[in-house]
């Protein structure tokens, strides 16, 4: 009798240990957004790939960071967990001339890294999310600033420019000041 009140006690105290870590692993994750824009020219060819590069993104990782209690040092892992694009301009614009797409990140003293594409883009809409990477990607997100290099390939011929919002949202893991 005492032995099964021990294993009964002992499966308690687990359990109640296991949902205490989860708790605080959900508090030493947060989510960083950033946002930019790109314009393809109604002068690009149709079927032939194109580079855009967007103006550098000042990431403010360090005041996100202290904002969520935590420093660059204790990050252990920042990845992206979405990619969406949305056409701003023209206003009745669409996607539908996307035939494929990868954005790259760069930063200063790293390699540039594809970060997210879609290959087979088959939309009408104004709005579309593309596949990221799994990779830790705190390396980039910890410096002071970012760009991107939009790779594409149209399938039409554009009458006028497009503005393309680029939004990315980053999910970090840290530890909270030691935690």
């Amino acid at each position: 009798m005492l032995r099964n009140f021990a294993l009964i006690l002992t499966g308690l105290a687990l359990l109640i240990l296991q949902s205490g870590c989860k708790h605080i692993d959900k508090l030493t994750v947060f989510n960083i957004d950033y946002n930019t824009q790109t314009v393809i020219s109604s002068a690009v060819r149709i079927n032939v790939p194109f580079n855009l590069i967007t103006p550098d993104i000042t990431t403010n990782s360090n005041s996100e960071f202290a904002i969520n209690e935590t420093r660059k040092d204790l990050i252990e892992e920042i990845q992206l967990t979405r990619v969406k694009l949305l056409v701003t301009v023209p206003a009745d614009g669409d996607l539908s001339f996307l035939k494929s797409i990868k954005i790259y990140i760069k930063g200063e003293g790293l390699e540039e890294k594809l970060i997210a594409w879609n290959e087979n883009i088959d939309t009408s809409g104004k709005t579309i999310l593309l596949t990221t990477t799994p990779d830790d990607l705190q390396e980039y997100v910890k410096l002071d600033s970012i760009s991107l290099r939009v790779n594409t390939v149209t399938n039409k011929i554009l009458l006028t420019d497009y503005t393309i919002d680029i939004s990315a949202g980053f999910r970090v893991d840290a530890r909270i000041l030691g935690v």
